[in-house]
This record gives structure tokens, C-alpha cells and sequence, in this order.
């Protein structure tokens, strides 16, 4: 559903730039049906050493040219299309692609041109793109330095379906004016594009097919939702943290009878504007996180019948007219986090039996409102982060079987509540971020096997409770930064080879050795040990680590040269380093 524009705490965040730099490909054309996945060092196919699976002859073919060199090649054009697709998605996945040979793709009728981040896509790389002609359906050239100029050959693409132009920082309303003809349009995308604005988007008045239209962080379109009015089959709208749309734009919206899902966040529309939604019978997700509207707006989403997902938070409710929410029978996920609302409002979800997720983040909740809450049996996800819930509230959680995840950071909770969690068999994932938890109270938890994700950052564990994480075999995350942990307490993490992330910082006693007890946790893709007595010498111990991606070792004894030594010699996946 989206979230705030910003964190509640600064925890540690593997950074946009750790993630993916490429979208997800795919291939619209029945007849690579035969020719299986392309091959690259990523897809666990291999040529030499290991077991791995065999690959097919076109996948040796597609590879034997990219190895031989793209500039051998004067033209793929000649190739069946899905071949020449495929070398082209090989190179982009080798980062080989360069301005030479990216023109041996020139009218080679491309279907799918993935270039999400790439580096070095600028416009004189549209005049290739586009000479796919009728043939091209999806273009991606997010983060990339294309201009107004260079979106001009557009108009030689006419069944282009998908368009993605995020973060594409120099395209601007006279951009625009060359997708008004691409009426064929399905999905459109302009995240973060500043020099868009409302009177430009008359451009898009014209794509009539259009179903998916995200313009997220996109501040100048104030009053450009006119021009949408038109656009009767769009089924999802994204202006989160536009922080420009007003009542008077919501009123553009109101004949969208066929909108599904509208993504308002952190926006200037209060009780008024939601009123205009009154008609979307169809919507079934809406998000008016960080916008002004209290729980009046609640007599218009009564009405909307098909609503599975609500998105309130940091909004300006209180419990006066929460009564509402009781009609809102079919939501699956609702947020009310940060808002002025206390038990009083929470006798009014008991009967929201279809709820599977419910944030209640910073509420005035305590443990008599939790009473409200053991009939929703098909609840999955409880967030009680920062409330007045202690241990008495916890026993009212015997029914909730489903419940996989539970966040009970900053709460009045203690090691005598555990037991009471202990019983939920089914919970994955458990925050318990608060000071009161101790060696006793994870103890208490060993029952809980199907954990995968472990939040200890402010407990006070020690090396003796450490001895208990030999019980949850199938932990992926754990967090683990009270300041209590030794390198004996870190021996015996060395087991828990599921781990993909591991925060250890704050522990100012660990040293090398600790370094040298998670070696073999090769599975690690992100890990912080900041604030310890980590060195230079012991960054041998990390080259294991080949699917390392974000590192931070802030506040060590280790030199910015040798981390980048370590990067380029031993850890070819690693994106984001602290410190650099």
C-alpha cells in the first residue's frame, strides 16, 4: 500500500541502490516458449565445474557471442526476434551494452527494452530503441539522462503498451506531447519527475486504454487531474507524496468508475475530497496516509463496499465517528498507525473478521482494547509498536493461530508476556525491541521454530541467551544490538546458516573473531557490525561472503581502502558500503 515519505527510527536500511538495478524482464512472444530462459552467470546455469543444470544449445549460442565480443557483430536483424532479444537482455545483465554495440540491435523488431538504471542511457541511444517500430510494446529507461528530445521517435512505436520514465529527471510537459498518440497505452509511469505539470498532462487525455498511471512524488500536477477524466478503464492511480493534490483535483476523479486502486499519501486532501470517491464502487485499496482527513471521511468509505485495503495512517483521526469503521466488513489490511485514537476506537473492528493485517503504531492502545481483537481469527499481521500493551494484553492473542507477524517494539511488554507468545506456533517474524526483554524471556520463545525474522535491537540479550538461537534453524534475519554481545555469544550465531541478514551493531566488545564465527554464513546479503572492535586484519574473514550486497562497518578500526580492496577483490555483489 505504500508507506510515509519518511522512517519512524533510524534502523538500519539496505539503500535503493542494494536492491536490483534492472526491472524484471519477460517476453510477450508465444514462440520463446522453446528457447527457455536466457543464460546468465545468474541463472545457476553453468558451462564449466559444478553440477548445475545443463544448459540448452541456444542458451550456449546466446552465450558464445557474448563472450566472443557484441563488436564482431555488425547486425542482429537478420536473427529470429527472440534470439536477438535474448542477446540483448544478456548484455544488459552483463552491463555490456555500450553505445557501438547497442547499435547491432538497430530494427531487430525488440518487443521488451529494459534499461531501468543503466548507465549511459542518453538520448542518442532512442534513435536504436525506437527502430523496433510496431514491434516494440514495453520501453523502461528509468534513472536514466533522456530529454524532451530524446522521447521525439516515440511516435514510430505505435502499439507500445508500457512505458516506465522514472526518476528520468529532464523530461518535461514538451516531453509529454509525444506520447499523446500512443493511444495502444496500458501502463505509464513518471516517478519523481519534477518538471512535469498539471497543464502538461494534457497529454495524456488521449490514452484511452490507459489502466496504470503512476506519477508518485510528482509536486507540479495540481490541477492537472482534469485531464484524466477521460480515462475510463484506468484501474490504478499513484500520486503518493505529491504533496500538491487538493479537494478540488478529487473532484476529477469521481466518474473513474472502474479505479481499483488510488495511492493518495501525504497530499493535501481532507474529509471533502474523499467524498468525491463516493461513486468508485469498484475501489478496493486506498491509501490517504500523512493527508488531513479524521474519521468523517469514514462516512464515505462505508460505502465503498469492494474496500480489502485502508491505508489511514498519520492521518488526523480520534475516536470520534470510528463507529463507521464497523461497516467496512471486507477489509483485509488496515492501517490506523499514528493517530490520536484509543481503545474506545477498537471495539468497533472486533467485528472485521476478514482482517489480516492491522497496524495500530503509536496509538493510545493498552491492554483492555486487545480484548476487541481475539475474534479475528484470520489475522496475520499486528503491529503494536510504541503502545501502552504489557504483558496482560498478550494472553488475549491465544486464538489468533494465524497471526505470522508481530511487532511489540517499544511497548511496556517483559519477559512474562513471552510465554504467552510462545503459543502462536505460526509467527515468522517477531520485533521485540524494548529494553524489558532479557535471556529469560527468549528462553521463553524456543517453541516459536517457524521463526524467520528476529528483532532484538534493544534487548538486553547476553552471551548466555545466545545458546537459544540454536532453536530457530530457520532464521533469514536477525537483529541483534543491545550491547550485551561478545564474540562467545557470536559463536554460536555461526549456525543459523539461513541467515540473509545479520545486524550486530552496538555490540562495542566484538572483535575479528566474530568475524571469523559468521565465515561460513555464506548466505548473508547484508551485515552490520558499526560501533565495534572489528579491524583491517579481520576483513579476511568476509571474502567467503560472495552474496554480501550491503556492509556497514561504521565507527571500527577499518580504513576505507581496505573495504574497497576487499569490494573489488573478494565481494563482486557488494553494492553499499559504510564507511566509504
Amino acid at each position: 500500500m505504500g508507506g510515509a515519505c519518511s522512517r519512524k527510527r533510524d534502523h538500519q536500511v539496505i539503500e535503493d541502490s542494494v536492491r536490483s538495478r534492472f526491472s524484471a524482464r519477460f517476453s510477450k512472444s508465444g514462440s520463446s516458449r522453446w528457447l527457455g530462459t536466457s543464460f546468465s552467470p545468474r541463472s545457476g546455469v553453468y558451462i564449466q565445474g559444478g553440477r548445475g543444470k545443463c544448459p540448452s544449445l541456444m542458451e550456449l549460442c546466446i552465450h558464445k557471442i557474448c563472450e566472443q565480443g557484441i563488436g564482431n557483430y555488425h547486425s542482429f536483424s537478420v536473427l529470429p526476434r527472440d534470439i536477438s532479444q535474448q542477446i540483448f537482455n544478456e548484455l544488459v545483465d552483463r552491463q555490456c551494452l555500450t553505445d557501438a554495440s547497442l547499435e547491432a540491435f538497430r530494427d531487430c523488431a525488440l518487443q521488451d527494452i529494459y534499461l531501468g538504471g543503466y548507465p549511459g542511457t542518453t538520448d542518442g541511444w532512442m534513435g536504436v530503441i525506437c527502430s523496433q517500430g510496431s514491434s516494440l510494446l514495453s520501453v523502461d529507461i528509468s534513472g536514466s539522462d533522456i530529454t524532451d528530445s530524446g522521447l521525439v521517435l516515440l511516435k514510430d512505436c505505435p502499439n507500445l503498451q508500457n512505458l516506465i520514465f522514472d526518476y528520468c529527471g529532464r523530461i518535461s510537459d514538451r516531453g509529454l506531447e509525444n506520447i499523446q498518440g500512443l493511444s495502444n497505452l496500458t501502463s505509464l509511469s513518471f516517478k519523481k519527475s519534477s518538471k512535469i505539470t498539471g497543464q502538461g498532462m494534457i497529454a495524456f487525455a488521449n490514452l484511452v486504454n490507459l489502466v496504470n498511471l503512476d506519477l508518485e512524488r510528482c509536486g507540479g500536477i495540481h490541477g492537472g487531474l482534469i485531464h484524466l477524466k477521460g480515462l475510463t478503464k484506468l484501474e490504478s492511480l499513484n500520486l503518493r507524496c505529491c504533496n500538491c493534490i487538493t479537494d478540488a483535483d478529487m473532484k476529477s476523479l469521481s466518474g473513474l468508475a472502474n479505479l481499483k486502486e488510488l495511492q493518495m499519501s501525504s497530499n493535501k486532501v481532507t474529509d471533502a475530497g474523499v467524498g468525491y470517491l463516493e461513486g468508485l464502487h469498484k475501489l478496493s485499496l486506498l491509501n490517504m496516509e500523512g493527508c488531513p482527513v479524521t474519521a468523517a471521511c469514514l462516512d464515505t468509505l462505508s460505502g465503498l463496499v469492494e474496500l480489502s485495503h485502508l491505508n489511514l495512517n498519520r492521518c488526523e483521526l480520534s475516536d470520534v465517528g470510528c463507529e463507521k469503521f464497523a461497516g467496512l466488513v471486507k477489509l483485509k489490511i488496515l492501517n490506523l498507525g499514528f493517530n490520536n485514537i484509543t481503545d474506545a476506537c477498537i471495539v468497533h473492528l472486533k467485528g472485521l473478521t476478514n482482517l489480516e493485517s492491522l497496524n495500530l503504531d503509536s496509538c493510545k492502545i493498552r491492554d483492555e482494547g486487545l480484548a476487541n481483537l481475539a475474534g479475528l481469527l484470520n489475522l496475520k499481521s499486528l503491529e503494536l509498536s510504541d503502545t501502552e500493551v504489557g504483558n496482560s494484553g498478550l494472553r488475549h492473542f491465544s486464538s489468533l493461530v494465524n497471526l505470522e507477524t508481530i511487532n511489540l517494539s517499544f511497548t511496556l511488554v517483559t519477559d512474562g508476556g513471552m510465554r504467552n507468545l510462545s503459543r502462536l506456533t505460526s509467527l515468522k517474524s517477531l520485533n521485540l525491541d524494548t529494553r524489558q526483554i532479557t535471556d529469560s524471556g527468549l528462553e521463553a520463545l524456543t517453541g516459536l521454530s517457524g521463526l524467520t525474522h528476529l528483532d532484538l535491537f534493544g534487548a538486553r540479550i547476553t552471551d548466555l541467551g545466545t545458546n537459544y538461537f540454536r532453536y530457530f534453524k530457520n532464521l533469514r534475519s536477525l537483529e541483534l544490538c543491545g550491547g550485551g554481545i561478545t564474540d562467545a555469544g557470536v559463536k554460536n550465531i555461526k549456525g543459523l546458516v539461513s541467515l540473509t541478514l545479520l545486524n550486530l551493531s552496538q555490540n562495542c566488545h566484538l572483535t575479528d573473531k566474530s568475524l571469523e564465527s559468521i565465515s561460513g554464513l555464506t548466505a548473508l546479503v547484508s551485515l552490520n557490525v558499526s560501533n565495534s572492535r572489528v579491524t583491517d586484519a579481520g576483513l579476511v574473514h568476509l571474502r567467503p561472503l560472495k552474496n554480501l550486497r550491503s556492509l556497514s562497518l561504521e565507527s571500527c578500526k577499518v580504513t576505507a581502502g581496505e573495504l574497497r580492496k576487499l569490494q573489488l577483490t573478494a565481494l563482486p555483489n557488494l553494492m553499499f558500503v559504510r564507511p566509504e
